[in-house]
């Protein structure tokens, strides 16, 4: 059994249009990492949304962790603890 290879010669504009799709492309494949985070960590991930930190849930629901100080930073793998 052989297999053969179809190699498509592009011209400038097919290029152009070809390009035109990256960031819709790019942006799908970001929101599919966000739903496969949500499904490998028990379905909840934290994120910042109007000066709070929350969990956000597969489902959508969403619960209040703490205030942040609008504009500051949370470095990605920060270790936040509940005050009880």
């Amino acid at each position: 059994m052989s297999t053969k290879t179809h190699q498509t010669i592009q011209t400038e504009r097919g290029m152009q249009i070809a390009e035109r799709r990256i960031p819709a492309m790019a942006a799908k494949a970001g929101h599919d990492a966000y739903r496969t985070a949500l499904k490998h960590t028990g379905a909840v991930t934290l994120k910042t949304a109007r000066g709070q930190i929350v969990e956000r849930r597969l489902d959508g629901s969403e619960t209040f962790i703490m205030n942040v100080p609008l504009g500051k930073r949370v470095k990605p793998g920060t270790i936040l603890k509940r005050v009880k």
